[in-house]
């Protein structure tokens, strides 16, 4: 067992009782940031390219993993930034297995330390097929925050294709699915929602 069983938002619901919601924008009150020209030139290059190639593993480390590492530039390094490491937090409930992209506001870059703040899923297309195990590995993020003494206000989660952004936020045992989709052509403001989550998070 592993978060991918978790194939839909129903499997979650019923192993872990959350409440999902989805009829709010989010996040449409925080401002876009400028993005570096370094990150534009290289999105410029490798978005067609990686859509081209059309495979999860080239979406995520031709667009996905820019952007991220972007994100860290931005707030000076103190956050850490991990890629494909394993997250087994409870093997009992399923809450095990690899994560795509997992940040933490600890500046540690050895090891993963809490508080983790935020899950990132890639995806090839179908951002849909997503929800089930992110959901779970935010839930899994809630419990190894909680065991090592630092809680935060909320867990952030985001599918992506690369080329469509969906953000989703764990609080209170609800997970608020934003009802805007966001485009890597809207990076300025993709970029703005995760500096100010990360913020509100440190």
């Amino acid at each position: 067992m592993s978060y991918r069983q978790f194939t839909t938002i129903e499997a979650v619901q019923e192993s872990f009782g959350v409440r999902i919601t989805s009829a709010a924008s989010l996040f449409a009150d925080i401002p876009p940031i400028p993005i570096s020209s370094r990150l534009q030139d290289l999105l410029q290059e490798q978005t067609s390219l990686a859509l081209n190639i059309n495979t999860e593993k080239a979406r995520s480390e031709l667009i996905i993993a820019p952007v991220l590492v972007e994100l860290r530039r931005l707030l000076n390094h103190r956050i850490s930034l991990f890629s494909g490491i394993d997250f087994t937090v409870d093997s009992s409930k399923g809450l095990t297995g690899f994560c795509d992209y997992i940040l933490s506001n600890s500046s540690d870059q050895i090891f993963l330390q809490a508080p983790v703040a935020c899950l990132v899923e890639a995806k090839n297309e179908n951002i849909r097929a997503g929800y089930g195990q992110c959901v779970a590995e935010m839930i899994a993020a809630h419990i190894f925050n909680e065991r090592a003494g630092q809680p935060v206000p909320y867990i952030l989660g985001i599918i992506t294709t690369g080329s469509n952004w969906k953000f989703l936020r764990y609080q209170n045992q609800t997970v608020a699915i934003d009802f805007e989709e966001y485009l890597i052509s809207q990076i300025d403001k993709i970029l703005g929602i995760l500096v100010q989550m990360m913020r509100s998070l440190s």
